[in-house]
């Protein structure tokens, strides 16, 4: 009896995380983005154009479950209780409203052309919902929970969970739009928790989004393997999150109500570094605004010295900011957003305190920083001089030039620069014509080491003098 109640609460916790959070949807240019949020009197469905820094209150309009739009512009559906399909062509105005049907899921989620909606795996739409076709689902099994499709043509995706089976989900993956699908991966919930999925920009690109506590993992292989990216500090609703319409954009809709709902505040997390990183935008207040510390770094480990530029996106009405690089007790800095330079090898926690009028806040980053150290007989040379590595423009379409500058004693060195994928294979090797000048540059036209266009995205490069020395890694992004 004990384990039958466990298994209905699993259940219900599911539910919840898969179907109650579809309250932010990308719209389909650069930028555009809906989603639910308060309102004065309640709620609302909002548009914005901005990524999120400015939005306008299309509808205000309580108990709707989700929604979501396709490539129309002003094309927004959502579903409202009992799971009926509305649609609009003006954005989401609260005299456009179509009924559609009442059949089927009530997850819905935008498709890759215009006028092409799904409900759940079962049901799709190529006429804006007017007429659905039921899709076979030949080799779907269990309780269907987190659907989502992929940017490749008839490629999707759904989690599943089985009854009396409560720490295994299984994701499915389909190449003929949920006609037939086959077992891609399996997880234990408890060691990676897999709660909402998301497309990215690319083939086989997936986000999973965790929402207590709050973490952020990336696919670049169809769900095969998972990178993972960030986690937030506890105190705030981290409600829901879409991915973008650009390389490595990443939307989190964060919400704080308190009081019966005196005190109301939403908004908008957006990262253009797959989530490693994010600008905060403050869509709604009323009342007292929380405080609540958050932090990270676009890049966590590197070799000695290693300066980290850390991203602050606390949120409050903050007057003091007090950062401790390595959780010694001592401040090591009071600016909103330090850069600070690691000497030493090792591991290091970092912790934010942050205050305002009325109290304070903290988060702890145990472990957050990594260290490596620097080999060969050139050590102290190499903490001496300064490479200069960098390249411009970054972002960059369709090529970039490296710049770097070598001391008089690696003059005569074979020099060549490596470039990694986030995955960290290395994708090319640059060699380079000793100039016999301090300053050297080469130019990559994002080809890898085939001639192959790579995607648009994140990668690494270091300079590679034919030793054993290590050099810093130094970030890029190709924007297509």
């Amino acid at each position: 009896m004990e384990k039958r109640i466990m298994m209905i609460v699993f259940l219900i916790i599911l539910v919840i995380n898969a179907f109650a959070d579809y309250r932010i949807t990308r719209g389909p240019d650069v930028g555009e983005i809906y989603f639910i949020g308060p309102t004065a009197t309640g709620e609302g469905i909002y548009h914005s154009t901005d990524f999120g820094e400015t939005a306008t209150c299309m509808d205000s309009v309580n108990q709707v479950e989700s929604i979501s739009a396709d490539l129309t512009s002003g094309g927004l559906y959502k579903i409202q209780m009992p799971d009926a399909l509305f649609y609009s062509d003006s954005y989401g105005h609260e005299d456009s409203w179509i009924f559609r049907t009442a059949e089927g899921s009530h997850t819905i989620y935008g498709g890759r052309s215009e006028g092409e909606i799904f409900k759940g795996v079962s049901m799709r739409s190529i006429d804006y919902g007017f007429n659905f076709s039921n899709n076979q689902c030949l080799g779907l099994f269990g309780f269907p929970i987190i659907p989502e499709i992929d940017n490749q043509e008839e490629c999707g995706y759904t989690i599943v969970n089985q009854y009396g089976i409560s720490d295994t989900l299984w994701l499915l993956i389909t190449s003929d739009n949920f006609e037939t699908l086959e077992i891609q991966n399996v997880f234990n919930y408890y060691e990676f928790p897999i709660s909402d999925l998301s497309r990215g920009t690319e083939y086989g690109e997936l986000y999973n989004f965790v929402d207590s506590p709050c973490k952020i993992s990336h696919s670049i292989d169809y769900g095969l393997s998972w990178e993972y990216i960030n986690e937030f500090n506890s105190g705030l609703d981290y409600t829901d999150f879409v991915g973008g319409r650009q390389a490595g954009e990443v939307y989190i809709l964060v919400t704080y109500t308190a009081l019966m709902h005196t005190i109301d505040h939403s908004y908008i997390f957006h990262s253009t570094d797959y989530g490693r990183t994010f600008d905060v935008f403050h869509t709604f207040a009323k009342g007292d605004e929380p405080l609540v510390a958050n932090f990270s770094s676009s890049v966590t480990e590197s070799v000695l010295p290693f300066t980290v530029q850390f991203s602050n996106y606390s949120v409050g009405e903050i007057f003091s900011y007090e950062w401790d690089f390595d959780n010694d007790g001592i401040i090591d800095s009071n600016e909103p957003e330090p850069e600070y330079t690691y000497q030493d090898t090792g591991y290091y926690s970092v912790k934010l305190i942050i205050h305002d009028d009325d109290g304070t806040d903290e988060f702890l980053r145990e472990d957050f920083i990594h260290v490596t150290g620097v080999s060969g007989i050139e050590d102290n040379k190499l903490e001496a001089f300064n490479y200069n590595l960098s390249n411009y423009p970054n972002p960059f379409n369709p090529s970039t030039e490296i710049r770097f500058q070598i001391p008089d004693y690696r003059q005569n060195e074979d020099i060549k620069i490596d470039i990694y994928n986030l995955k960290g294979q290395l994708i090319r090797e640059l060699k380079i014509q000793n100039s016999k000048f301090k300053i050297n540059s080469v130019i990559w036209n994002g080809k890898d080491s085939n001639g192959k266009l790579v995607s648009s995205g994140i990668y690494y490069y270091k300079l590679n003098l034919g030793s054993n020395v290590e050099f810093p890694i130094k970030k890029m992004i190709l924007i297509k």
